[in-house]
């Protein structure tokens, strides 16, 4: 059978606007050979166009497919395509959000997992989720406020700062500009005095350095000599020296040895203070009775009398 160059024509044209329709709502985030389901939802005011994403915990799903205005109710209500794969209930929420400052509004399905499954054409309840410009709309008249006291605080500021760079007094930013200014050119001149003095006295700057070096020379050569003599040897000595006389002195202190013991045994002091009261009294006695110490050879003995309070004072 021969087709004629009319048919042929005719089904190359129809190819072509079906391929354009299809490649058109591919571009626009659309499949018209893929099977979707569809359902309703309403809002108080319309904040989407066409093709908006229909989105679940951000995964995009769908598509507005319509947008009606309910002239008895006053709202607006719009039609959604899902995923037919895509199953939650009836009881879930559509919430209405801001996907970007400058792609617009979409849809999310919050799903409750609660109740009856969702079946196609059933209405869904809707919310509205504050973005930033909803809420920059809401609270411009606070920002605008904050932003005049703002202004007007710097506007302060500036007139502060002009007044205080065109003060002529003592206390003004000039005067302080030019006592800077002048204690600068005082150090210069002092820097430029100091390289004078310096650049006069070069040889004796120089002297100077070479006797340190010398000097430095001369008491590292003593080290060195006194190193050589045994200086170290000595102070050990005289430390090992301190370190038994330390030794020394502790055990005395702990009543150790001979000296240690006289020290701090108190039997020696008592001993000694009684054979000296006894030598007092011995001493009171011969001048008190000399002729008992006249016989002292003599066979009659005299019995010893102990000096009465008044005899001893």
């Amino acid at each position: 059978m021969k087709i004629s160059r009319e048919v042929k024509t005719a089904i190359l044209v129809l190819s072509g606007i079906a391929l354009f329709i299809y490649l058109f709502s591919y571009l626009k985030g659309g499949d018209i050979l893929s099977s979707t389901d569809s359902y309703y939802t309403e809002f108080d005011y319309n904040a989407l166009s066409m093709s908006s994403p229909v989105t679940v915990k951000g995964n995009k799903i769908g598509k507005i497919e319509d947008i009606i205005y309910d002239f008895e109710t006053g709202k607006t209500r719009v039609l959604f395509s899902v995923n037919p794969q895509l199953e939650f209930s009836k009881s879930s929420l559509i919430r209405l959000y801001e996907t970007g400052l400058m792609t617009g509004n979409g849809l999310a399905i919050i799903d409750s997992n609660d109740g009856a499954k969702a079946e196609p054409g059933d209405f869904i309840k809707s919310e509205v989720k504050s973005g930033l410009v909803s809420s920059l709309e809401k609270d411009f008249t606070k920002v605008s406020t904050d932003l005049d006291i703002t202004l007007r605080s710097a506007d302060t500021l500036m007139r502060s700062l002009n007044t205080l760079v065109i003060d002529e007094s003592d206390t003004g930013i000039k005067s302080a500009i030019a006592e800077l200014n002048m204690t600068l050119k005082s150090f210069k001149n002092l820097s430029y005095s100091i390289q004078g003095v310096i650049k006069e006295n070069d040889k004796k700057i120089a002297s100077i350095l070479n006797n340190f070096d010398k000097t430095s020379k001369d008491l590292s050569e003593l080290a060195e000599e006194l190193k050589g003599a045994g200086l170290s040897n000595t102070v050990a000595d005289l430390n090992k020296t301190l370190v038994s006389m330390q030794s020394l002195l502790t055990s005395i202190d702990n009543g150790e040895g001979t000296i240690g013991k006289l020290l701090k045994d108190d039997t020696l002091y008592n001993n000694l203070e009684g054979a000296s009261k006894e030598m007092e009294l011995l001493l009171l006695d011969i001048k008190l009775h000399p002729a008992r110490y006249r016989r002292i050879l003599s066979k009659k003995e005299i019995p010893y009398q102990a000096p009465t309070e008044d005899q001893k004072n």
